[in-house]
């Protein structure tokens, strides 16, 4: 009789709407959600502040835990010379709380002050200016409401005269998960979204062959060297056949070299070329990578 009494009274002081609620605005589990509640005597607000509270005193526990969920966001701003691309990764533990509202407002949150300073590693934007201090102290308020570990995965800057953006969601119900900046000249723009939406499916790694590391070259060289050899091609041969062979490496890893997602027939350079304008630098997230 006494614990039914006891189970009313808690009843009384919030209903299932509140815990939803609730629930809905911090991205905190449930059952912390009504300990907080049932701390607070049912009062919305004191329950936020406890759920708060204890989020921080748990945030050094959390370091350990894996933040494999997270969104892509990025915007595009104007500068003397042009555009300027900036994207963010920003992570949590759980699909759940990424497509929060408060988890996406705080990756807006970093988006613009990544935006505003410019920063170029996720050091850089941990410690730029937000509104709550510095982009960290925006992120662990959050998390200390949440309670999952969330960080910045990554920042990305393109430069150039026009800077178009691509941002995939790998499911409707999801924020984007493949975010993609591509920047070119003033002709080039009229390309440059079909070659984001390529890159988004294609990850090239380098713009052109003459970007690829030499010492990645050479050792793909020598590896395809001893292959060919292994198969017992003839020695003066082995060296044209390598040259062709490091073309499909080239198509792997370049983007200019990559036959085009809309058109396999040809290849991205030859898309570009054809715009008579030019890529001038690209770059590619995936949360959780």
């Amino acid at each position: 009789m006494k614990l039914a009494l006891k189970l009313e009274e808690k009843l009384a002081k919030y209903n299932m709407q509140d815990l939803k609620d609730l629930r809905e605005e911090t991205g905190a589990g449930l059952a912390d959600v009504k300990k907080a509640l049932e701390e607070a005597n049912g009062d919305r607000e004191e329950a936020l502040k406890i759920i708060r509270v204890k989020g921080l005193k748990s945030l050094t526990k959390r370091e350990g835990r894996s933040a494999g969920a997270g969104l892509i966001a990025a915007k595009v701003t104007d500068t003397e010379a042009g555009q300027r691309g900036t994207m963010v990764e920003v992570n949590a533990e759980t699909d759940f709380v990424v497509k929060t509202d408060k988890f996406i407002a705080m990756a807006d949150k970093v988006l613009e002050a990544a935006a505003a300073s410019g920063a170029a590693t996720v050091e850089e934007l941990l410690a730029a200016k937000s509104a709550d201090g510095t982009v960290k102290d925006t992120i662990e308020a959050v998390a200390a409401i949440i309670g999952e570990k969330l960080e910045v995965g990554n920042v990305r800057q393109v430069e150039g005269e026009a800077v178009d953006v691509y941002l995939h969601r790998s499911s409707q119900d999801l924020p984007p998960t493949v975010g993609v900046m591509v920047a070119t000249d003033k002709a080039g723009a009229e390309v440059a979204h079909d070659v984001a939406m390529h890159i988004a499916a294609y990850s090239p790694e380098y713009l052109s062959c003459e970007d690829v590391p030499a010492e990645e070259v050479e050792k793909e060289r020598a590896t395809l060297t001893e292959t060919t050899k292994a198969e017992g091609k003839p020695e003066a041969a082995v060296a044209k056949i390598v040259e062709g062979r490091m073309k499909g490496f080239y198509k792997d890893c370049v983007l200019l070299e990559q036959p085009f997602a809309k058109d396999p027939k040809t290849t991205v350079g030859k898309i570009v070329e054809a715009s008579k304008g030019k890529v001038t630098a690209f770059a590619r997230l995936q949360a959780g990578e």
